[in-house]
């Protein structure tokens, strides 16, 4: 345990050494304030756009436009900061070797495991959480105070989302060799999990669906029940993705 915490505390150190806290708040925080000013900026913008004479005008923005591009942003800029972010998570110091001589002094592959999903989740849920509330104060500066349905849970519903993309990087970079490899595997299984969000029977069950169904939350389009086998599959797929790495670490050669 002692190993567990000391090593955890080096990899928080680690992130505000190499700014990776610094870009995550920072480019979160950014999504957070923009995402309901564009929204509401939208049709002043459009207004001055002519195409051959012809003008471009937009309804009026609503506190849902506002949220649309709060997770159009999150959903794809966000996570693909986020993989940036977190793509060398354990490949990097495979390869420098500065983790045999930790390990040499008696921390457990275990405790790298852990230690490494757990720091990388709580930045990324301490940057998400300020997004979500900066979103929201501005969306009540702009638009009033309003009320969306399950907007908690859609937000819950991304945030679980980046906890999954965490657990398939930490195990990528397990398996893979080389600062890019564990990247680019990952990548492989987003790709994967997009097709077969193409098929209806896998929608629920695939993961993507956090990630792609927020707005149809809101709109009562969907239901939070509609979502609980999503959110079921992904949980086991944290824990299992975990354990694989464990697994695969424990065996791997440094």
């Amino acid at each position: 345990m002692n190993g567990f915490i000391a090593f955890t505390k080096k990899e928080f150190l680690e992130q505000i050494r190499s700014y990776k806290a610094v870009i995550m708040v920072s480019v979160l925080f950014l999504f957070g304030m923009t995402s309901p000013l564009l929204a509401k900026m939208m049709p002043d913008i459009f207004a001055q756009l002519t195409v051959q004479g012809i003008t471009i005008s937009m309804p009026e923005p609503t506190v849902l436009d506002a949220y649309g591009q709060f997770f159009k942003n999150m959903s794809q800029m966000g996570l693909i900061i986020l993989m940036l972010v977190f793509n060398v998570i354990l490949s990097q110091e495979v390869t420098r070797g500065t983790l045999v001589i930790l390990l040499a002094k008696g921390l457990s592959r275990s405790a790298v495991i852990m230690s490494k999903y757990l720091a990388s989740l709580i930045l990324w849920t301490v940057s998400y959480v300020l997004a979500a509330i900066t979103d929201y104060g501005y969306t009540v500066y702009l638009f009033g105070n309003f009320s969306l349905p399950h907007l908690f849970f859609s937000l819950f519903c991304l945030w679980l989302f980046g906890a999954f993309l965490l657990a398939v990087l930490l195990l990528a970079s397990t398996i893979a060799s080389g600062n890019y490899g564990g990247l680019l595997l990952t990548a492989a299984v987003m790709m994967v999990l997009l097709i077969a969000n193409v098929f209806p029977p896998l929608q629920k069950w695939n993961p993507v669906a956090l990630a792609s169904d927020n707005i149809t939350l809101l709109t009562n389009a969907k239901a939070i029940g509609d979502m609980s086998a999503t959110v079921w599959t992904t949980l086991l797929l944290i824990v299992l993705g975990l354990i694989l790495s464990l697994l695969v670490f424990r065996k791997k050669k440094l």
